[in-house]
């Protein structure tokens, strides 16, 4: 469908092809439509398919058209699971709402509470922001949403891994009216925790589920190698930088120690690298994820804090110098690249540590993630066996025979029976001399 035939006010229409966006992806044809209607909706599609204009443009739609339920109260109320992802969500708002009079505001942890108290006390008409910094305010009733229109929930899943789902629920009763309508986006919705949760958030939604999370991205082209050890990930990872072409690079680690010490190594070799780290004050993080985005550096080294919702559109290279932990952890951070019809390239090192993820990775997705040796940089390690119960078995009968034939005697193992025991009657007790008794006199 073509963004010049959606039924929406003619400046959302004209923001939209100002960023040069034509066609709708499958998540916005199938979601926008009824969520105008203001019916609930519940989506998921792998990541960099679309989601935030599939609740923006419906949403500033309603904003621009129809008339308040209430006039202190905010219309719309956007919750995402990270302070950079509500940033970005907010900066696209900002984009589509210009010049047609919504106020919005951005309210996240590690900022000045009193200030955002101020901030609230001006009314905007949309809040974005995360789930533990609104809940907090709504306690502290900075602000009130009884006549809330619209709730949203972008990257579901993750605040529910985040541990928020007890934020979530004393949002959703301070906003429980039957006239509001809410929107849940997730990249999967395989969650049990978050199946409970959706059963008391929306009415009748709308399911619409475009892709399994877990299939092939076609636009990334994935590779695994193999490596030894930390240095040789170094090397290989000079060698992938060099070899592939890209115009902006994102490099995960495991720990926050490697991000400065990876990126220490990439600017002695003119890259261009910045760090970014969970332990970094906000305004350091946010102002790193700025001037990434706009194109100051070229390779950004950096943790999970950067695997989720954020759009970096001229991402064309990923590389996992360490697996994550969590499987479904290594499709967020591929889908950093390949996003909205780009092709991307996604390398991943394998190393003794990261085998336990590597066979977790294959087991969560349903294609083929094969691992082999770098063509110019051959690992020694190529796997580790996983022994089955009957390996073990026939290694400790196999064990049994050698011992039985070394010296022509069969080796028999004593065993402790334990339900035998020796009469002791006829032994003398021997009394412990007790030196805990302290005469009156000594006293």
């Amino acid at each position: 469908m073509l963004i010049a035939d959606l039924p929406v006010h003619h400046k959302i229409v004209k923001r939209l092809q100002e960023k040069g966006l034509e066609t709708l992806t499958d998540v916005q044809e199938q979601t926008i439509l009824p969520a105008l209607q203001g019916k609930d909706i519940m989506a998921s599609s792998k990541t960099g398919s679309g989601k935030t204009f599939a609740f923006l443009v419906p949403l500033v739609h309603r904003l621009m058209t129809t008339k308040a339920l209430s006039k202190k109260d905010p219309r719309a109320l956007i919750l995402a699971p990270t302070r950079e992802l509500a940033k970005q969500v907010f900066s696209e708002l900002r984009s589509l709402a210009n010049g047609v009079g919504i106020q919005s505001a951005l309210i996240v942890g590690g900022e000045n509470y009193n200030d955002q108290t101020k901030v609230l006390r001006r009314n905007p008409h949309v809040i974005v922001g995360t789930a533990g910094r609104i809940a907090d305010h709504l306690e502290d009733k900075s602000f009130f949403i009884n006549g809330l229109e619209l709730l949203i929930f972008d990257e579901a899943d993750r605040m529910m891994d985040l541990g928020f789902a007890e934020q979530l629920n004393l949002i959703n009763r301070f906003a429980d009216h039957r006239k509001r309508q809410t929107m849940l986006f997730s990249a999967t919705l395989d969650n049990i925790a978050l199946t409970h949760l959706t059963r008391e958030l929306l009415k009748a939604p709308v399911r619409v589920a475009v892709g399994e999370s877990t299939a092939a991205h076609q636009d990334i082209e994935q590779s695994l190698y193999f490596a030894d050890d930390v240095e040789h990930k170094d090397t290989m990872l000079l060698a992938v930088l060099e070899a592939q072409a890209y115009n902006q690079a994102v490099v995960f680690t495991a720990t926050r120690e490697d991000t400065d010490r990876i990126a220490a190594i990439l600017n002695e070799q003119h890259l261009e690298a910045i760090a970014l780290r969970g332990d970094l004050p906000q305004n350091q993080r946010a102002a790193i994820m700025s001037n990434f985005s706009r194109g100051q550096h070229s390779v950004l080294v950096t943790t999970d804090l950067a695997s989720r919702g954020l759009d970096l559109r001229k991402v064309g290279l990923v590389v996992n110098f360490d697996l994550p932990k969590q499987s479904d952890e290594y499709i967020h951070r591929i889908g950093r690249t390949g996003r909205a019809g780009d092709k991307g390239v996604a390398i991943s090192f394998v190393g003794p540590r990261d085998w336990t993820s590597y066979l977790n990775i294959q087991s969560h997705v349903s294609y083929d993630v094969t691992c082999a040796a770098h063509p110019e940089l051959p690992a020694k390690f190529t796997g580790k066996k996983v022994r089955t119960p009957k390996a073990a078995n026939a290694d400790r009968q196999q064990n049994g025979k050698a011992q039985q034939s070394d010296g022509n005697k069969p080796v028999v193992k004593r065993r402790v029976n334990t339900m035998k025991g020796d009469e002791a009657g006829h032994i003398p007790v021997k009394r412990k001399k007790r030196t805990d008794v302290v005469d009156d006199e000594e006293e």
